[in-house]
């Protein structure tokens, strides 16, 4: 592993065209730390693995220590950086780092790097996704870039304020949250913003490091879980109009309510307007169905998926539309479109027990708790935003503002309560989540140097 230790150095990188104060212009990346601390956070990436069902808990205080490590030259009594450790569940907490400005009133906030990764399966990597590796200007490893190759580079960035100390007007935040991944709620950012503990970034913009491909994002969608339960009834496949096949009736339904959805919440001028790659979104991703023979009639069967909402259209709306088509098709069974001659949803005959087939809808999480991860469409007319415009322009030669139907915990509730929240990620879209999932070291160099600008940009307003 590489350390931190930094020897006397110059300048290596090149800022872009934006006049830097002179307390400040020699802020730089250091390649030789940059990968040292990646090199640590990857390392601990198969204990940062976030999947409740698996069994796979993150322990996100192994990533937070690193962190700590790192900005250990410059943090405790007198430090310029404040460092805390917001932990709700025993360890694994989420990291605030607080770098004070001149004015009280005005802040920016880095905020979304997450300390978590999704699960890999080493025997379908090349290379080992526990360990960086280093191919040319590939970092290959889980988590490079989605999302402790961000975690690094803001760290870094931090480190960076707390050795040239720059007399700044506006108070400078960065937070990592912890379960980011799954997991469900009480864990991470969600608490943060419940116990306060960032009240002060309504002050200024607050940019989301956690989306890819080194263009500012400006929307994103809602992600809203559901299961469709089917009851049909058990009988030998030999005849099968004695039975109610609940394979067949939850195809059925469901091919039903996707037809209804689309119609309902359509694509829309809007979601042009914000370059949205798709529309609103349902569709059905598992199945699962009673174990039995194959000569048996299945009476059980749950269809699941989810909906991708674009933020132009209400979580509730979907929400009671849902309920309501399924207690028509519920109402209405023996009108839902059959599978040949033999195929009914509903029976009649004393000896049968089952006489009509049922479909029951389950969200994956509550109306209440659904806006935890509703969509956003950015304020792109904010001076956070302008400001994000500008240095992405400066550095990559060019600005071009995209919005995607992936979902972000807790965005739309921050722009409800006050926060100008702006959306940036520095890795690749085609690695997210991906086995071999790599990031580009030129990527996040161009980061570094856009991260920086925004510091500028915005202690100028």
């Amino acid at each position: 592993h590489t350390t931190h230790t930094r020897p006397a150095r110059q300048r290596t990188n090149d800022m872009p065209d934006i006049e830097f104060p002179s307390d400040f212009k020699d802020v730089s990346f250091d390649e030789k730390s940059f990968i040292g601390l990646l090199d640590k956070l990857i390392s601990e990436s198969r204990h940062l693995q976030n999947h409740e069902a698996q069994g796979l808990i993150p322990q996100e205080i192994k990533s937070a220590g690193h962190v700590k490590a790192y900005l250990e030259p410059y943090i405790g009594e007198g430090g310029p950086l404040k460092l805390e450790f917001l932990e709700y569940k025993e360890g694994r907490p989420n990291v605030k780092i607080t770098y004070k400005g001149q004015d009280a009133k005005k802040t920016i906030g880095i905020v979304g790097c997450h300390l978590d990764v999704v699960p890999a399966n080493p025997e379908k990597w090349e290379v080992d996704p526990f360990q960086l590796t280093i191919k040319g200007d590939r970092l290959y490893g889980r988590g490079t870039t989605d999302c402790l190759g961000h975690v690094a580079l803001v760290t870094m960035l931090m480190a960076e304020l707390g050795r040239l100390k720059p007399k700044l007007k506006r108070t400078v935040v960065a937070l990592f949250i912890a379960s980011e991944e799954g997991g469900g709620p009480g864990v991470g950012v969600d608490m943060v913003v419940k116990h306060k503990q960032i009240e002060q970034l309504r002050n200024g913009p607050v940019y989301w490091v956690d989306s890819a491909d080194s263009q500012p994002c400006i929307g994103t969608a809602g992600s809203i879980r559901w299961h469709l339960k089917v009851t049909g009834r058990l009988f030998h496949s030999g005849l099968p109009h004695k039975g109610i096949n609940a394979l067949e009736l939850g195809m059925e339904a469901s091919k039903e309510l996707q037809e209804r959805f689309y119609k309902t919440f359509p694509a829309c001028e809007e979601e042009a307007k914000y370059k949205f790659m798709c529309p609103s979104t349902m569709k059905p991703t598992q199945m699962e169905c009673s174990k039995g023979s194959l000569n048996q009639i299945p009476p059980k069967c749950v269809i699941s998926g989810d909906i991708r909402l674009t933020p132009f259209y209400d979580v509730k709306d979907v929400y009671d539309k849902m309920e309501e088509w399924v207690k028509d098709m519920n109402d209405n069974i023996d009108k839902l479109p059959t599978r040949g001659p033999m195929s009914k949803y509903v029976l009649e005959g004393e000896d049968i027990d089952v006489k009509r087939g049922v479909l029951e809808l389950e969200w994956g999480a509550k109306l209440e708790d659904a806006g935890d991860m509703e969509g956003i469409a950015c304020n792109i007319e904010s001076e956070g935003f302008k400001a994000l415009c500008v240095a992405t322009e400066a550095v990559k030669g060019k600005a071009s503002p995209y919005a995607i139907t992936g979902s972000l915990p807790l965005v739309r509730k921050m722009q409800r309560a006050g926060f100008d929240l702006q959306i940036a990620g520095y890795g690749l879209s085609k690695t997210y989540h991906a086995d071999n999932e790599y990031c580009l070291l030129s990527d996040m160099k161009d980061a570094f140097k856009i991260l920086s600008s925004l510091l500028v940009l915005n202690d100028a307003k």
